[in-house]
């Protein structure tokens, strides 16, 4: 696995706001333990990162929110918890084992009746979406297997909207998007989608860079036009 590397002092300013400002709640909690227990690799969003996907879905008013890469469910809670009660989320995770722990951290945190968790590959999954014609989505998370990237993107266009916001995550991987041969198997792909976000002519977006418990890294913003 590519090493992320965090600076103490980034991992002590992170706890910092997630206890003064950010205040993940019980359930979230859990649901990060929950991974550890199973013994997932411990990829998740930080808590500030979280919710900051709770208020993008709050501030846009969504109703319909994709996932695609669940992991335990800890970001899949923070954006439902941004929903409307009547407000759907639709989930894609490839494992079978990931997808029974994020359904039970969702249930326990009183959201199952806001999430689908679709079991299988992304790809097929969003192709199966579109064939069923439903509703167009109006926010979009992208947190999988980066190879795929630019795939998901192109997906998150065609299953939205005009208005529809699209976040994909990692989108900076320790300053490998300048350097490829630092990670061959992801950087290539990342590279690729964030070239896609500056040239599509369906997409206005900009990037973000961060540090913290995860390194250095950051996350891109895109509205379809």
């Amino acid at each position: 696995m590519f090493e992320h590397k965090a600076r103490p002092e980034w991992v002590a300013v992170e706890e910092f706001l997630s206890d003064v400002v950010v205040h993940p709640d019980g359930a979230l909690q859990r649901a990060v333990q929950s991974a550890v227990d199973a013994g997932m690799p411990p990829i998740e969003v930080t808590p500030n990162a979280g919710k900051l996907l709770k208020l993008l879905v709050m501030s846009s008013g969504a109703r319909r929110v994709l996932e695609i890469g669940t992991l335990a469910g800890f970001s899949t809670i923070w954006m439902a918890q941004g929903l409307p009660d009547d407000g759907r989320l639709v989930t894609c995770e490839y494992l079978t084992k990931h997808a029974e722990v994020a359904r039970a951290n969702v249930d326990a945190a009183g959201l199952g009746h806001k999430v689908e968790i679709r079991i299988g590959a992304a790809l097929d999954t969003l192709a199966a979406l579109e064939a069923e014609g439903g509703a167009p989505f109006d926010f979009v998370f992208i947190d999988a297997d980066k190879e795929n990237n630019p795939k998901y993107l192109d997906w998150a266009v065609r299953l939205g909207r005009p208005g529809t916001s699209i976040v994909m995550d990692n989108v900076v991987w320790e300053g490998a998007v300048l350097d490829p041969s630092m990670d061959e198997v992801n950087a290539p792909g990342i590279l690729s989608a964030l070239k896609l976000m500056g040239e599509d002519a369906r997409l206005d977006a900009t990037v973000i860079q961060t540090v913290g418990s995860k390194g250095w890294d950051g996350f891109a913003l895109a509205v379809v036009r």
